[in-house]
């Protein structure tokens, strides 16, 4: 499996832990809640100290029918954020489809470009990435928010969320970014019912066939809250379902996973731990 350029402490010897910023009004588990910049900083801040490894600051809701945010308004509410949390020495990473964001977020000192549409979105980001040479999320993706729930058709999800993500790496290595820059994400929730995000979650060893480094985003997904339904059918609040997420974020991290992205980090961070001396144990070391 190839190293990403990112270094964080203890990094090599367990799954990383991704935190959560949504400087947004309306993303799907948390929106509003750090929409102001300095509410943004310290909640980035506090990630840290309860365990996250890379902080994830994203401008642009991409919840299922979200409506996109203008370039203007995303540059706005990310690039100071990323500068602040820089300034205090924090990894941070910036999740986004546009290339002229990327940029931006990078010169102001992101060392990770999130980008959940894998490069579809923007045909200038693989460009943008492989100048920078930081690391860089290929997610596997059909289509923006409002139309990617008519999109989840599979035969074989596991199969073809891997031959796709196999395409869109040859796609971007042609573009001039490095195999060492690569980490895939095989987008839970994004075109994807529950059943096939169990299945794809059950194939992250068949996706780490691939070689390159696994990022799992669980994190108070709706296939959670509706696996945790009432007895009346009631879906679970995305709030109440951070335990489900620790039980797939350990579940994740033992199968072999690069990091998981996370709301709820300090009982995460514990789980990967836990996954990290369980391998350990099991290994013999």
């Amino acid at each position: 499996m190839t190293s990403v350029p990112i270094s964080v402490p203890g990094g090599a010897e367990r799954c990383l832990v991704m935190g959560v910023v949504n400087v947004t009004p309306d993303s799907f588990s948390d929106g509003g809640m750090w929409f102001d910049e300095a509410a943004a900083v310290r909640h980035g801040l506090d990630l840290v100290q309860e365990g996250a490894d890379i902080v994830d600051v994203g401008g642009e809701s991409t919840r299922p029918g979200a409506a996109r945010v203008s370039l203007e308004e995303e540059l706005a509410r990310v690039v100071p954020v990323i500068r602040a949390l820089r300034s205090e020495g924090v990894v941070v990473s910036v999740d986004t489809m546009r290339a002229e964001v990327a940029k931006a977020a990078v010169e102001a000192g992101a060392q990770l470009v999130n980008d959940v549409s894998g490069g579809l979105a923007d045909p200038e980001m693989p460009r943008v990435v492989a100048a920078t040479g930081v690391a860089y999320v290929v997610m596997h993706w059909r289509g923006h928010s409002h139309d990617m729930d008519s999109r989840a058709v599979y035969a074989d999800v596991v199969t073809e969320v891997r031959e796709e993500l196999s395409k869109r790496v040859d796609l971007v290595l042609a573009e001039g970014v490095s195999e060492e820059q690569i980490v895939l994400d095989p987008g839970l929730g994004f075109a994807k019912n529950a059943e096939h995000n169990w299945a794809v979650l059950a194939g992250i060893p068949r996706l780490a066939e691939l070689g390159l480094p696994l990022l799992i985003g669980a994190s108070r997904k709706r296939f959670l809250g509706r696996l945790l339904a009432g007895p009346d059918g009631t879906p679970r609040p995305f709030s109440r379902s951070d335990d489900a997420t620790l039980a797939v974020t350990a579940l994740a991290a033992h199968a072999g996973a690069w990091c998981v992205r996370v709301h709820e980090v300090g009982p995460n961070a514990d789980a990967v731990r836990v996954a990290a001396a369980w391998k350990r144990a099991g290994a013999g070391t």
